[in-house]
């Protein structure tokens, strides 16, 4: 079985899921005249509330609204995805992570244009929006399977990459902290118990913010995520400012083994310019989550009348996941050295930390990864919320929500191999028909870009 779902995977994140991701990015891009660059102060300026304006229909502010997509972007992706990235497609994988986030950023900014275009305001569920609405009423009543296909999978999505794989992190890292903190003999039904124990109390503090809706996740991250941000940005600097010297000659390295590869060194294997690209590409992706259609149903529940201003302001998503925090992690890892060891996932990068900052390192990345989980967690459940509600209606999310609770300490405690396996599918699954409706629609974002800023 195992086998199975991981072939399924390579084939839904093959190289054709991973050149309609780029090349969307890539021409949004273009027929947006590079709005990520030349409008890039303007979308700040709007995200930040310095250019409020009068009318306001919706949940969030636009920082609310931008904190709870990033709340679930933000995740241990950018702790452990850029550390995998790196270990298996060496330093210039780095670079191709920074192409996707900026293209990404175009098609962030189209499809949460969309999302807003497209919303509607449902007495129960306050404002609603997000691939499925903008894909059934802006392609037609004809495209309504695969609007419901997109929601189904950002419900298994939700349930697995947003939940279960989360909660089993968090169990891992505290559990084995509480081993050395209260020195108990880590026997299988020991550790089974401080592991589900662990699920049941994190359980308890997700549902206390979820069964508040929208605007109490909102409430919750738009603080969370601000703090999380300067814990973990923080600890990274001090590392690289003890490590001040190495960082000139990481960046010319990322940008060398980007274009000729990595040779093999130390416990490093090699690696080629295709295994760079495919990894950072694919590690870019989910660190930012850029095509797969989560952002736009986060950015809908936005206080605003014009979709475009959305839009612009959804487009520091991948500037703050992937330009700034996942950059971050990859220097610390690159000037430390520790790259060239063999060690992949959360493991390499809280080496990278300790080995510049002995046990403060260690307790920064473990701190930071229980930060971005439970953000994550809240993010994620939104939008299994949003899924839920298109599919089955409002009476079904107060039981999806109750589900969404039962997952945690059951993932805690399990082994995720297959749900990791299913995770995958279920993203690229989610990531394909959002695709195809932003090109299809394309047309339709660049005249409302070119109205808003009265461009010919």
């Amino acid at each position: 079985m195992q086998e199975l779902v991981d072939g399924i995977g390579g084939w839904v994140w093959g190289p054709v899921t991973i050149a309609l991701l780029v090349g969307t990015g890539l021409y949004l891009t273009i027929r947006l005249r590079f709005i990520q660059l030349f409008r890039m102060w303007l979308s700040l300026k709007i995200a930040s509330g310095a250019d409020a304006e009068q009318q306001k229909e919706g949940d969030l502010s636009q920082f609310g609204a931008l904190t709870l997509a990033l709340s679930a972007a933000i995740g241990n992706g950018n702790i452990a995805g850029v550390a995998t990235a790196i270990a298996l497609g060496g330093p210039g994988a780095v670079l191709w992570m920074w192409v996707t986030a900026l293209v990404g950023m175009a098609t962030v900014y189209a499809s949460t244009t969309l999302a807003l275009a497209f919303r509607h305001h449902d007495p129960e569920r306050g404002y609603v929006g997000g691939p499925m609405y903008y894909i059934e009423l802006g392609l037609g009543p004809r495209w309504k399977p695969m609007a419901k296909m997109f929601a189904f999978c950002a419900i298994l999505a939700a349930f697995g990459t947003g939940n279960m794989v989360e909660a089993n992190s968090v169990a891992d890292t505290l559990e084995f902290s509480l081993r050395d903190i209260i020195g108990y003999t880590a026997t299988d039904n020991s550790v089974f118990s401080v592991k589900l124990a662990i699920g049941l109390v994190y359980a308890g503090l997700v549902w206390l913010v979820i069964v508040g809706g929208v605007k109490r996740i909102g409430l919750v991250v738009s603080r969370l995520v601000p703090l999380m941000f300067l814990v973990y940005v923080g600890s990274a600097l001090v590392v690289l400012v003890i490590n001040a010297d190495a960082v000139p000659r990481a960046f010319a390295l990322i940008v060398s083994d980007a274009f000729s590869g990595t040779a093999a060194v130390g416990g490093f294997t090699g690696a080629s310019v295709m295994a760079a690209i495919q990894f950072g590409v694919a590690r870019g992706v989910f660190s930012n989550e850029a095509g797969l259609g989560t952002t736009p149903m986060a950015m809908a529940a936005a206080r605003t009348a014009e979709p475009v201003r959305a839009g612009l302001v959804a487009m520091n998503g991948p500037l703050f996941d992937t330009l700034i925090v996942c950059t971050i992690t990859a220097l610390v890892i690159i000037t430390t050295g520790v790259w060239q060891t063999g060690v992949s996932g959360s493991e390499l990068t809280t080496m990278a930390f300790n080995s510049a900052v002995p046990d403060l390192g260690k307790l920064a990345v473990t701190v930071s990864l229980l930060f971005f989980s439970f953000s994550s967690v809240l993010g994620w459940s939104y939008y299994g919320d949003r899924g839920t509600g298109y599919l089955f209606g409002e009476a079904a999310i107060l039981k999806y929500r109750r589900l969404f609770c039962l997952l945690l300490p059951i993932g805690a405690v399990m082994k995720l191999e297959l749900i990791w396996g299913l995770c995958d599918i279920a993203n690229g699954l989610m990531a394909i028909p959002n695709l195809i409706a932003i090109l299809l629609l394309s047309p339709l974002v660049v005249r409302m870009t070119r109205r808003y800023f009265g461009m010919t």
